[in-house]
């Protein structure tokens, strides 16, 4: 698909064709060298998994896909530009270190735009604050309902059920205005990019998460970042252990929503880093004090996703679905 196609669907899926982040502050938008000293060394251990094409088959890839996931019904298009998303939200610092190659090439992508988006502590999505925790959009989560339910269902359910608020489910329109835990960055000419939030907190039915996306081939300019595609749409996990840990730690604590483990989570593919499991650090018993999380997202920057985790072939218009 290209800037000038123009893609069928409602206005939030627009984003491939045509998209404008708006800037946090003058001139942040012309800001270089993401990170700077703060993520230099950052991927060291990570690159030492990555193979060259030397000595491989033909046509092997250096670095496996990262698994596209879907969008959900929690993305809004035109966040702010910015590398710390926190606003006023509570909760365990997290330092988000991404960097973004090309799958085939190993080759880092630079001056592309890196989305991530997630809940606050108590699995509440800005934008979506009447929804209450996870929202709507075939799943939610929230305070369950009291008393004794009445009548006895007959009959035989049909039809899938109901997806996790963020992970299934048609896009969901904003209920408002706020937009804390949400922002764009563009990556570094190391293909990096470098986050300040604070640790997810969870919701019915799925595990703590971040989503995120890359986009390609648009243009920075004064206002945002405009036109391009989207080469990839995702979604960042974190192992049972650290989030546990973090359930000890106010405001965690205070959320009383069941908790979706990693393993039991439906949209998480389970395999690893390809999948979108983050490499995490943190003092042991002191967790309180914050989380280092990175991941190399290998990515093929000729592809255009729909958001629903598969591709748009070219010529042909995206889905109408977040998925």
């Amino acid at each position: 698909m290209t800037g000038q196609q123009t893609a069928q669907g409602p206005k939030h899926k627009r984003d491939l064709t045509r998209r404008k982040v708006v800037a946090a502050g003058a001139g942040a938008v012309v800001a270089a060298g993401v990170g700077g000293a703060f993520a230099t060394g950052a991927f060291a251990g990570e690159e030492a998994t990555v193979k060259g094409k030397a000595g491989g088959t033909s046509g092997e890839a250096c670095y496996k896909l990262t698994s596209e996931t879907t969008e959900g019904p929690y993305y809004i298009d035109a966040d702010k530009l910015r590398r710390d998303i926190t606003e006023d939200q509570e909760g365990i610092p997290l330092t988000l270190r991404l960097k973004v190659i090309d799958s085939d090439s190993c080759k880092p992508l630079a001056n592309a735009a890196v989305d991530i988006w997630h809940c606050n502590a108590l699995g509440v999505y800005s934008g979506y604050e009447s929804m209450g925790s996870g929202g709507g959009g075939g799943g939610g989560g929230g305070t369950p309902p009291s008393g004794t339910p009445s009548g006895t269902p007959t009959g035989t359910p049909t039809g899938a059920p109901p997806a996790g608020g963020g992970g299934g489910g048609g896009h969901e329109e904003p209920t408002d205005d706020e937009r804390y835990l949400r922002g764009t960055w563009r990556t570094d000419r190391k293909g990096e990019v470098v986050f300040r939030t604070v640790f997810p907190g969870w919701y019915q039915g799925r595990c703590v998460h971040i989503h995120t996306k890359v986009h390609v081939n648009g243009t920075w300019t004064d206002a945002g970042y405009e036109g391009g595609t989207t080469c990839h749409t995702g979604q960042l996990f974190f192992d049972e252990a650290t989030v546990s840990a973090t359930a000890e730690v106010a405001p965690y604590s205070t959320n009383t929503t069941t908790r979706t483990t990693l393993d039991d989570d439906t949209i998480y593919p389970g395999n690893g880093t390809e999948g979108g499991l983050l490499k995490l650090k943190y003092k042991k018993g002191a967790i309180a004090k914050g989380v280092v999380a990175t991941l190399t997202m290998g990515v093929d920057p000729e592809a255009t996703q729909d958001g629903t985790g598969a591709s748009v072939q070219p010529g042909a218009s995206a889905s109408a679905s977040a998925g």
